[in-house]
Parts: C-alpha cells; sequence; structure tokens
C-alpha cells in the first residue's frame, strides 16, 4: 500500500484542464492508496464554506466519492484556501489537520507543512500571515457579504502575482536555517512541503544526522505526486 501526498492543485473553473486531471485521479489513483494528504492550496482562493458555486459543488462531490471508497483525505490550510473550514470538510468527509503536523507511517515520523511559514525572509509576507490566521481577522472577513469577498480574494491574488514577480529569488523560498530548526524541534528526518512550486527532494543535516526534505510541486502544466510507501518515498510528475 502507499500514503499519497499532493498540494498546490490550485482548483479553479479558470484552470479547467487542472480540475479534470484532479477528478481522474481522485476516481482512479487515490481510491487505491492507503490515504490522500492534502498540503495547502488545493483550491486557488476560498472565501468561505457557506459560498458554493457548481465548480465548488463538482469538487465537494468528488472529495465525498473518494471518502466514500475507504480511503481517508487529510487537508492542510494554504495560503489560498486558509478559510476552508469545518462545514466544508464535514460535508466532504475529509479531515482538517494543523500546519505543522507530525504523523508516523510505515514507522517514520514525518513532519508535514504547507511551507509557507517556512520563507521566513519574506517579512511582508509573514506580517501578513500573522494577521490573516487570527480568529477576528477571519471573522470580520466572513460576516463581509459574498461579493465583497470574491473582490478581496482576486485583489489579494492579484496583489500576490505582482509582489512575487518583484522579489528576489531567494526570498520567495524557504530558509534553509528555518528548516533545520524546525525539523529539529519535532525530532524528524523527512519534511513533506509544498507552497514554493520548487518540486524537489533535497538531502540536508539536522543535528549532526542525515535528512530530507521533499517539496511537492504545482499542478500547473504538470501533475506532481509524491508516492510513500515501505520501499521510500517517490516523487512523481505526470501530464495534466
Amino acid at each position: 500500500m502507499t500514503v499519497l501526498f499532493i498540494s498546490d492543485v490550485h482548483l479553479c473553473p479558470e484552470q479547467p484542464r487542472t480540475a479534470e486531471a484532479f477528478f481522474r485521479f481522485a476516481s482512479g489513483v487515490a481510491p487505491q492508496a492507503e490515504a490522500l494528504y492534502i498540503l495547502g492550496d488545493f483550491f486557488e482562493f476560498w472565501i468561505g464554506d457557506d459560498y458554493a458555486d457548481p465548480f465548488i459543488i463538482k469538487v465537494r462531490d468528488c472529495l465525498r466519492r473518494l471518502v466514500n471508497t475507504g480511503t481517508p483525505v487529510y487537508f492542510m490550510h494554504g495560503n489560498r484556501d486558509f478559510l476552508l473550514g469545518d462545514t466544508f470538510a464535514g460535508v466532504t468527509g475529509m479531515k482538517i489537520i494543523k500546519d505543522p503536523t507530525v504523523v508516523e507511517i510505515y514507522g517514520e515520523r514525518l513532519l508535514l507543512m504547507h511551507g509557507d511559514s517556512l520563507c521566513t525572509r519574506d517579512e511582508e509576507y509573514q506580517s501578513f500571515r500573522s494577521q490573516s490566521r487570527t480568529a477576528a481577522w477571519q471573522q470580520a472577513v466572513l460576516a463581509r457579504p459574498v461579493k465583497e469577498r470574491l473582490a478581496l480574494a482576486k485583489q489579494l491574488r492579484d496583489r500576490s502575482k505582482t509582489e512575487s514577480a518583484m522579489k528576489p529569488e531567494d526570498i520567495m523560498d524557504v530558509t534553509p536555517s528555518e528548516v533545520v530548526r524546525v525539523m529539529a524541534a519535532h525530532k524528524v528526518k523527512t519534511l513533506i512541503h509544498g507552497h514554493t512550486h520548487r518540486p524537489h527532494v533535497h538531502d540536508i543535516v539536522v543535528d549532526g544526522h542525515t535528512a530530507r526534505r521533499i517539496v511537492l510541486g504545482a499542478w500547473h502544466e504538470r501533475m506532481w505526486v509524491l508516492r510513500f510507501s515501505r520501499g521510500g518515498a517517490d516523487l512523481k510528475d505526470f501530464p495534466l
């Protein structure tokens, strides 16, 4: 058996090829797995569980069918869908897990993160992240009319694209010392995360021991899936 990990699918109606790729994955590959972990930015944006257009309903029903096959689905918030809540999770049957979370799979302790909190050199983003994760900020946003929330989501997406294009590459990536610190604090030798859209398996040293950081890829032109089994970890990409 295998456990599957994905992140940064960025589902939205404007990207139908990505959506169809996920629907195929969820009906064909994922039901064969022991579990599926979605490590953030599953949706391109999320304005609250009270909003459901036909696209969201299709994704919701797809997740429900997957869970009903016997494959548990675990979801971690990303920087695009951190407002996804217990109502949507309850309808789909998936379970929300905290960022970070440590799980033991096939005898190995794995640290799971979305990855944005590791990018500590991007101080501007970290300031917004701290603010937007507070209950007061989220309650204030969710209290707005749907039309205003949709406009806010577009504004934040546009701003993110503009700022990302202007920032140096190293600022947009994780801070190596923060990676080591977090892994040492959680006493793990394997970290799995997404967010940076830079898929790779990095060999690193943590507390004098060989360790690894597995970065999941975004579902843009390719779909990235990490298969974790007793035989090891296999990060693969496939065409959409």
